[in-house]
């Protein structure tokens, strides 16, 4: 492509940079209506010079010598002028002057799409070697889909530098999880959390010094979570179910109940996943694959029987699976006929079974916390403490102890009634 830009280059005195032995001699540089200027080493008094033929007068006594350097400064800059023009790309004034200066230009300033396509090429490889969980690596590709989105609703852009991100950027991204994508809160701060990680690689690759919206707070609230009585889990493990794709799915989900495995760790359980502990008793251990933190867990007798159940179950020996176990979209959807036939008014899917491991089998018979929260591999107790809500009838045996350990003897309260 040919390139039509008009470069103009002149000579002026500073009077502003004025010395001893004259005003400086400045080049200027005018393409597509920009200028720079850029200093020369040359000084002259102002009586010697020509503003009309930009140029030094002949009565200067190194009149020839300072002209011809002048002429040279101009080839120079026309020549580079040409060099960069080859690529068919418009010239920038900046360009031209940096490169007679001879100074590099600064590296592209890195985007955040950039970040993201790094962070989730190395998220694929992770997955591929087992070390991160299929769904984590969705979980980002979905986040740049909707920081794209973003992108083009508040700045009319596809990218943008990561130089450029201020804090307000999280900001506006929260306001635009809740407003336009109608995100609950909690949702919308776990993908600024995600996003957060992002741009903590980046800096880590020193693409940027710091990460600009790691002041911005996080805040999660934690709701109610369901969990299943000992009568409720009694009355669907005893039920008689004759359909037997329900019965499977029935005695799958009191296994979890039992044990507080997640649907993907038992439905990775191999067939000769069961193990002999120290303590002489059988146990279940795997990496969680959501987090990758080893959850180990004794089995109980009910969980062991349900095994027992199924160990000629064909499916189990021909997929080499522990238990008979279906998609997870068709284990949720037979829960619902479950919970209809056992007449449970409660919504069953697949985790409230970790929930009521966590509370109606664990905590509820006096399990420690600490082992609880072992068991279920969590890296943090704190995140036990939220799955594992103490139910009330603990919470109610717990202080009927306190209570006749401080006083026996409790005088008997009349309560009136109106």
């Amino acid at each position: 492509m040919q390139n039509n830009q008009k470069l103009l280059i002149t000579f002026r005195l500073n009077p502003q940079r004025a010395k001893s032995d004259g005003l400086p001699i400045y080049i200027k540089i005018y393409l597509d209506g920009k200028r720079v200027e850029i200093a020369t080493k040359y000084f002259v008094q102002s009586r010697y010079w020509d503003s009309r033929n930009f140029e030094v007068k002949s009565s200067h006594p190194n009149y020839l010598h300072i002209n011809n350097m002048l002429t040279g400064i101009k080839n120079t800059v026309s020549r580079h002028f040409l060099e960069l023009s080859i690529s068919g790309n418009l010239v920038d004034v900046f360009e031209l002057k940096n490169k007679f200066l001879n100074i590099a230009p600064k590296a592209a300033s890195k985007t955040i799409c950039q970040a993201f396509e790094l962070h989730n090429i190395k998220a694929a490889q992770l997955v591929q070697v087992g070390k991160l969980s299929p769904k984590t690596s969705i979980k980002f590709i979905v986040l740049l889909n909707k920081i794209k989105a973003f992108l083009k609703q508040n700045y009319g852009k596809n990218d943008f530098n990561l130089s450029e991100m201020k804090l307000s950027f999280a900001n506006e991204f929260e306001h635009y999880l809740l407003t336009i994508d109608k995100l609950q809160s909690n949702t919308a701060h776990k993908y600024i959390k995600q996003l957060k990680k992002v741009i903590n690689m980046a800096v880590t690759l020193d693409w940027i010094q710091v990460n600009p919206i790691s002041r911005f707070k996080c805040s999660f609230y934690w709701p109610e979570r369901e969990i299943l009585t000992q009568e409720e889990i009694n009355l669907l493990f005893t039920k008689e179910i004759s359909v037997p794709r329900l019965a499977e799915v029935r005695d799958v989900f009191v296994f979890c109940c039992y044990t507080g495995f997640a649907y993907i760790d038992v439905f990775n359980f191999e067939y000769d996943a069961v193990t002999i502990g120290l303590d002489g008793h059988f146990w279940l251990k795997t990496n969680r694959q959501k987090t990758g933190t080893k959850e180990s867990v004794p089995i109980l007798p009910i969980p062991l029987q349900i095994i027992e159940r199924y160990r000629n179950n064909k499916y189990c020996l021909a997929h080499n699976k522990l238990l008979p176990i279906n998609t997870n979209e068709k284990y949720n959807a037979y829960l619902k006929e479950i919970a209809i036939i056992c007449n449970i008014k409660k919504n069953l899917t697949t985790h409230i079974a970790r929930h009521t491991f966590a509370t109606t089998i664990t905590l509820s018979n006096g399990v420690p916390i600490e082992t609880v929260s072992s068991m279920l591999g969590h890296k943090n107790i704190k995140t036990t403490q939220i799955y594992a809500k103490v139910v009330e009838k603990k919470v109610s045996e717990d202080m009927k102890a306190l209570r006749e350990k401080l006083n026996p003897k409790e005088p008997v309260l009349a309560v009136v009634s109106n």
